[in-house]
């Protein structure tokens, strides 16, 4: 079988690679044989196959919080993964519970026990663990990891509620325009069909269409069928989501939006790391994989800068990585020595930026839509009351 891998490389930073491998755990046991760090592991597949399998959904935040508790509380790092084994009901999450309790009875630290099971814990959850194995505080590193894991969800899923009622709206225009097209006006168009010559251009073209969907109905609807099933597999297809990604941030008022949501994420993440006590370009490289192709090699560039004896703000807007107001908190973050907090406030300064801009948005996106769909569905249903008012007129 062939693998897709996504892997930190010594010397390479953030790769993609294509294995041939037996199983998924030998896939990843090449890349841990090569010293690199393991992101994701995607079996290839080819022609038109759609995975309906769902990926196990670990609770890391509710894990980590109760965790976090038992710490608190005062037991030991063994004891509370013995508590939560005991309460924990779903057998998926069960057996993760178990392996890493069997790991730690061998000895093995904690954070190499998580590595056993990179699909519920991210390498930024493993990093921070294993930086908290140095200070002993293990703690401070899980509260740390829980309000970023916490304001980063938050941040998404106000995006994701922000557009929910557009789309909504936009779904059940199209599905009234659809259903007025093909089931009403072929209807009006039979009791048309005589008239058409004395009525407007438009309502002509309405009852012709409406006469080809009675006549051709079969045809439209396996044409229909195959532009939804070629829609759907494009939409599956990561190139087809890459490219359209690509259309958007080259949009002024869009990509710039992106580019700030982006920087969020990215200032977010790495004081995270920082603060944990991981070094700057150990921390850069770990960030890149999360952030869009086109921004990898200006993050890798920036590390080089670094290590070339540049400080931070400089390497930042060399690469174009730090907006005006985060360039200079990074400035005033070098001079106070505090540059894991000043990342984390300039993460939340662009969160803020971000949702006013989603909010603004929204309420200018909701009025046009409003507009825009009752402009068409009006328009089709008085073009087709419209032979019936010149049929008035000539009567009277």
């Amino acid at each position: 079988m062939r693998f897709e891998v996504k892997a930190v490389l010594v010397k390479q930073g953030t790769v993609r690679l294509e294995l041939d491998a037996d199983s998924e755990e030998e896939a990843r046991r090449q890349i841990t044989d090569q010293g690199g760090m393991v992101l994701s592991v995607r079996k290839k597949t080819s022609g038109f196959s759609i995975s309906l399998k769902s990926k196990p959904n670990f609770p890391l935040v509710q894990f980590s919080q109760e965790l976090l508790s038992l710490l608190t509380a005062g037991l030991s790092l063994v004891e509370s993964i013995e508590t939560l084994l005991d309460k924990e009901q779903d057998s998926g999450n069960r057996r993760v519970i178990q392996d890493l309790l069997a790991r730690l009875y061998e000895g093995i630290t904690f954070s190499h026990a998580l590595e056993t099971y990179p699909q519920a814990f991210p390498p930024l959850y493993i990093a921070t663990v294993r930086a908290s194995e140095r200070t002993g505080d293990l703690p401070e590193a899980l509260t740390r990891f829980i309000t970023y894991q916490t304001q980063m969800d938050f941040v998404r899923k106000k995006l994701v509620g922000a557009s929910i009622y557009p789309v909504l709206l936009l779904i059940v225009g199209l599905l009234v325009s659809v259903f007025l097209l093909i089931f009403v006006v072929p209807k009006f168009s039979a009791i048309y069909e005589d008239i058409g010559a004395d009525l407007p251009w438009l309502s002509v073209l309405l009852i012709k269409w409406g006469q080809f969907v009675h006549d051709q109905g079969l045809e439209l609807a396996i044409a229909a069928l195959i532009v939804f099933a070629g829609m759907f597999y494009a939409v599956t297809r990561p190139s087809f989501r890459v490219y359209v990604l690509q259309l958007l941030w080259r949009i002024p008022a869009i990509g710039e939006h992106m580019r700030v949501y982006q920087l969020a994420r990215f200032y977010k993440t790495l004081g995270m790391l920082l603060r944990g006590g991981i070094p700057i370009t150990q921390a850069l490289e770990m960030v890149s994989g999360l952030l869009q192709a086109h921004f990898q090699p200006r993050v890798k560039a920036a590390a080089e800068h670094i290590r070339e004896g540049k400080t931070i703000s400089s390497a930042m807007e060399t690469e174009g990585l730090a907006t005006a107001v985060g360039n200079r908190m990074l400035r005033v973050g070098e001079r106070t020595g505090l540059m894991g907090d000043m990342m984390e406030r300039i993460g939340n300064f662009h969160d803020e930026e971000i949702a006013r801009w989603v909010e603004w948005t929204t309420k200018l996106i909701e009025p046009i839509l409003m507009a825009v769909i009752g402009i068409v569905i009006g328009g089709i249903i008085i073009l087709m009351y419209m032979p019936i008012f010149d049929l008035a007129g000539s009567i009277n």
